[in-house]
This record gives structure tokens, sequence and C-alpha cells, in this order.
């Protein structure tokens, strides 16, 4: 009797979780075009104010250099966005960094696939800054069924990018881990034609409630907590499979311009797979998901751990990791902080996150797992997970409370800053 119960229970929650994603979704996208629309009115009212003003300052501009992104001789700052985020001129004039890429010139926010993996954004990320086609391997394009060759960047962001001239990087949630299998590409030169890449490339980079270890909520979203890389059979994560192929095969183009979840290199559109292509990518025989390629798989704990057992921290480059957190322990309990301190559409996630116990059937994700050391959480990420790379091996790491504790600062160590001083043991 107990069955059917748990069931509808589980189709209950599905069915919530699905209208609140969908209408944030929703929220989000209107806000863009309604922020769009309002300019481009501004624009048609003040037209013949500001044709005269720019008419003045054009002649002004015509004798003065262009403006470059080494501003005043000051390495660019590079900031990576994490899972379903997006980079300058996606989605109207929002900004996913809060306007960061307004502040200075030499402030960079790349485009990359949001729902790509790891890896096929690292690959991205490269070209974006120095120029060129995106070449994602053919041993891996060949194993994950998708073309080796990806966007052309007619002129890189920033082509003269080497080791005299290195870049600070900030990477969001995943783009943590993007920037750091970045920083290893360049120093196994996994980049054809560049064979004087190296690691010191990068200054340094800056963490913000990165995904170094995983999270659980993959596997509340739907990831199968067995394997790390399968989904179940009915789940969120199937919901989002299915919109993001239908999405990808109908290739909108104005849609495409506001957001791209980036799969342009599995060729998914119906120009080019027809209906049978979208049959196929539907009944999990091919496409991203289908293949592995893409970013929920990195998430697991399972899928961060394969990738840091390839990942160093380099003795050169200064590391910095800000870890978050919206829980609270109450009588011996995990709970959330509190309800008006976090946003509704949070405060469910947060909930079922700190509450998170590992199937008592399925192995451990790794020796010495325990669920208590995975509560803390802010609902997207679990602040064990932020610090600093801890599995399978833990790397340099000191926690600090304080900037003036990083003086002098020292490279080759995560220096890690805690909403409160918790401390969690890896062994």
């Amino acid at each position: 009797m107990a069955r059917p119960w748990i069931l509808a229970l589980q189709l209950s929650e599905l069915c919530v979780s699905s209208v609140v994603h969908l209408l944030y979704g929703f929220y989000i996208f209107s806000s863009a075009v309604a922020g769009d629309l309002s300019q481009a009115l501004y624009d048609c009212l003040f037209f013949g104010l500001k044709h005269n003003v720019n008419a003045q300052e054009t002649s002004r501009e015509t004798s003065s250099p262009s403006p470059s992104t080494n501003v005043d001789g000051l390495p660019p700052i590079v900031l990576v966005h994490g899972i379903f985020g997006f980079g300058k001129g996606k989605l109207g004039g929002l900004s996913y960094f809060a306007g960061a890429e307004k502040k200075a010139e030499r402030v960079l926010v790349p485009d990359l696939g949001s729902l790509t993996s790891i890896y096929d954004r690292a690959r991205e990320l490269f070209y974006y800054l120095k120029g060129g086609q995106v070449d994602y391997g053919e041993e891996h394009s060949k194993a994950c069924g998708h073309s080796q060759f990806g966007r052309i960047y007619e002129q890189g962001h920033y082509p003269e990018w080497d080791e005299d001239h290195p870049i600070h990087f900030v990477g969001h949630s995943a783009g943590a881990q993007v920037v750091r299998v970045l920083q290893q590409m360049l120093a196994d030169k996994a980049f054809e034609g560049y064979e004087n890449t190296s690691e010191n490339w990068v200054l340094s980079i800056t963490s913000l409630s990165g995904a170094f270890n995983g999270t659980t909520r993959t596997y509340l979203d739907g990831m199968q907590p067995e394997d790390g890389r399968s989904m179940k059979p009915i789940c969120l994560l199937q919901l989002c499979r299915l919109g993001v192929i239908i999405y990808d095969w109908f290739d909108i183009p104005w849609l495409k311009c506001y957001y791209n979840f980036g799969f342009d290199h599995f060729n998914l559109s119906w120009k080019k797979t027809g209906i049978w292509g979208l049959v196929d990518c539907l009944m999990g025989n091919a496409g991203p998901f289908a293949s592995g390629d893409w970013i929920l798989p990195d998430l697991t704990i399972q899928g961060s751990i394969q990738l840091n057992s390839h990942l160093h921290t380099f003795p050169d480059t200064y590391y910095f990791s800000y870890a978050t957190k919206r829980t609270r322990k109450i009588m011996g309990v995990i709970v959330p902080s509190s309800i008006l301190g976090i946003h509704p559409l949070l405060f469910i996630r947060v909930l079922q996150m700190s509450q998170w116990h590992h199937p008592a059937d399925v192995s451990p994700p790794y020796k010495g797992y325990r669920d208590e050391d995975w509560r803390d959480n802010d609902g997207a990420l679990n602040t064990i997970s932020m610090t600093h790379p801890r599995f399978p091996v833990e790397h340099p790491s000191r926690f600090v409370l304080s900037d003036s504790e990083c003086q002098p600062l020292q490279p080759g160590m995560w220096l890690v800053f805690l909403p409160h001083t918790i401390i969690y043991s890896s062994s």
C-alpha cells in the first residue's frame, strides 16, 4: 500500500517543481524582453537628442585610440558563468554578474554553453579569448558524437594572451571547474597549433560558490546516485532534456539570439536531422544526453571526482574561494536559515538538500562519505563542495575569516572564505 502513495507523492513533487522552474524561466525571459522593449522605446523617443550627442562624440573619438582589454597594463578579468548561465549580449540587457562587465573594459563575460559539458566549455573559453574556430578535439568529438569544430571567433577578445600577459579568472558555480579544466589543458598543451601554452597563462582563479566536488542537487533533480551519469526514468531532468531537444530542433534564430543551451555542435536543428533525428534524440539514442556530454554528469559527486583526478593546483597561481550557505543548525538538525531571508523558489531546494540521505543500498561515492557533511547548502550546491577540491585527493587550502589573514598572498593553495567558521573533514 505504501508504494502507490510514494509514487503519487513523487509525481506531485515533480509537477510542482516543474511548474515552479517553468514560471521562473518565463519570468527571466519576459524580464529580458520587457527590458529590450523599454530600451527600444526610449531610443525611439530620444533618438534625435542621442543622434546629436553621438555626432559630437564621434569627432572627438576618431583621433583617440580604440579601447584595449588590457587597460593601464592591468590583466583582464574573465567572469565565467555557471549552469543555465549566459554571457554578455544574451537575454537582452540582463547581466548574469549584476553588471560587473559594465564597470571596466577589461572585464569580459563570455557566453559559453549553458548546459554543455565542463570539457566543451573549457575549449570554447580558450577560443573566445585567443580567437579562431572552436576545436573540441577529434578523439573527444568522435566519442561524444558531435562535430569537431564549432563557433568561429573572427577576433579573439584577448589574442595577446600568453605567459607574459596572464589573466584573472572568476568562476561562479560550474564556471569554477571550467576554469580549472582550462588551466589543466593549458599545462598539457592540449590546443593544436598552440605549443607554448602553460598553466602560468592563468594569474589567479577566484571561485564564487564553486562546484568543485559535485552537488547532491543533481540526484534530487534526477541523476542516478548509482553511477552519477544516467537519469531516472521520470524526473525533472527528463523534462528538461525534452524541452532542450525540442528548443534546439526548432532552431528559431531570434530565440537562439536571446538564449542558447550551447548544443549547436551536436547539429540538433531540423534543417540537419529532420523529423527522424528529433525522434532519435527524444528516444535517447542520439545527442548530448545520450552520450553523456552535458554538464549534469560533471556536477554529480562521482563526475566531479573523475574530473578532479586529472586536475592540479599549480604552484605559481593564486587561488581564492568564497563559499555560501542558506542553512543553520537548530537542536542538532540542519534546516534553512530563515523563511524571509531566502527566495521562495530556493527555500524548498535548500530544505530538500539539507535532508538529503544517500540511498542505503547504493555504494557511497567515496570512502568516508557521510550525509551530514553534505547538509549545509545554498539551494544549488553543498557548502562542502564550494571550499576547495577535496576528492579524490584534497588540494592545499587554508580557511580564512578576513582579507587581512591572506597577507602576504601565497600562491599554490586555496584561500577559503566561509560564511561562518565551518571546517569539514575529508577523512
